[in-house]
């Protein structure tokens, strides 16, 4: 594992600009219940105004309705040490997050070795080349400590969004498929007047056998369709002799609903959820025609959202 790519994944990238956002957040599924969790930490610097820092942690019990607890706003400031998110008592670090949010306690930690995946191409996260990117630094690992007042123990991974805000719409998914392989997707339409209208472009990497696909998740992307639903999305094309079909299931029991609030004061709502339902399926072009290559099914263990508008 490179230390460096790893730090470039992770480290805060906001150096006190107005009208930027950063998120680092933390999704898993405890083994032992099939809870799922989505632990939230994000810093606002508005177009005018002090910035601040906020987020939340949501809890997905399979035998009861998911809720969220919300913590701060508290004025945000630069990370001095090796902490990637820090407001009041909650601290994220690349291997540790604690925290208090109404009275919800969580103390969590987990082991960063292994590669990140870049959902979008490095370069791009390099040099900010668009308004927002998304990469993963700790695409799966095993997640232990307490969440409640209540063990937890269960396999997750901690991404990183930096840019100028939230897209027009979006979705989002996290799929741990075993045994190392990974799937992440981020669909989005961007805000600008001209580009509204456009359907999402979908960037994703996926990790089979420790190998990324597509190579350029930037180039692959037009070759891609999303289709959204109120209750979940689907994801398909065919990138050079690879053909891909991902199809996410929302169902509205198991999802909590967030506002959210962009740095100019725009809001959207975020439908997300940790317990989806996904399926994942690859075929292989062949002088003989189409193989079925892979198929993963989870059935309550996919991390997905579908961000809209307002």
């Amino acid at each position: 594992m490179s230390r460096s790519d790893v730090d470039l994944a992770g480290r805060p990238r906001w150096r006190g600009q107005p009208a930027r956002l950063e998120v680092h957040y933390l999704t898993a599924t405890d083994e032992t219940t099939g809870t799922g969790l989505w632990l939230h930490h994000e810093v606002v610097a508005p177009t005018s105004g002090d910035a601040y820092a906020h987020g939340w942690i949501a809890t997905f019990p399979p035998d009861a309705t998911p809720s969220y607890e919300r913590f701060g706003p508290s004025p945000a400031q630069r990370q001095q040490d090796d902490s990637w998110f820090g407001a009041g008592d909650v601290v994220m670090t690349a291997d540790r997050a604690a925290g208090t949010a109404g009275d919800v306690e969580w103390n969590l930690g987990w082991q960063n070795d292994g590669e990140p995946l870049w959902t979008f191409p490095r370069w791009v996260w390099r040099r900010q080349a668009l308004p927002a990117a998304q990469v993963v630094p700790t695409p799966t690992t095993t997640v232990s400590g307490s969440v409640g007042g209540r063990p937890f123990r269960g396999t997750g991974a901690v991404a990183h969004i930096y840019g100028h805000g939230n897209a027009q719409r979006w979705v989002w998914l996290h799929a741990d498929l075993g045994g190392g392989d990974v799937l992440e997707l981020v669909a989005a339409t961007a805000r600008r007047p001209g580009l509204r209208l456009l359907p999402p472009l979908p960037l994703l990497q996926l990790r089979v056998d420790g190998r990324d696909w597509p190579a350029d998740p930037l180039a692959a992307a037009p070759l891609l369709r999303c289709r959204i639903r109120s209750d979940g999305f689907r994801v398909a094309g065919i990138v050079g002799t690879r053909r891909l079909a991902v199809n996410v299931d929302l169902p509205a029991e198991r999802c909590v609903a967030v506002g959210y609030v962009d740095p100019d004061g725009a809001t959207a709502t975020c439908t997300n959820t940790e317990r989806a339902d996904v399926t994942v399926a690859t075929s292989e072009l062949t002088l003989g025609g189409w193989r079925n290559d892979r198929r993963w099914q989870l059935a309550g263990t996919g991390h997905a959202e579908v961000g809209t508008r307002p």
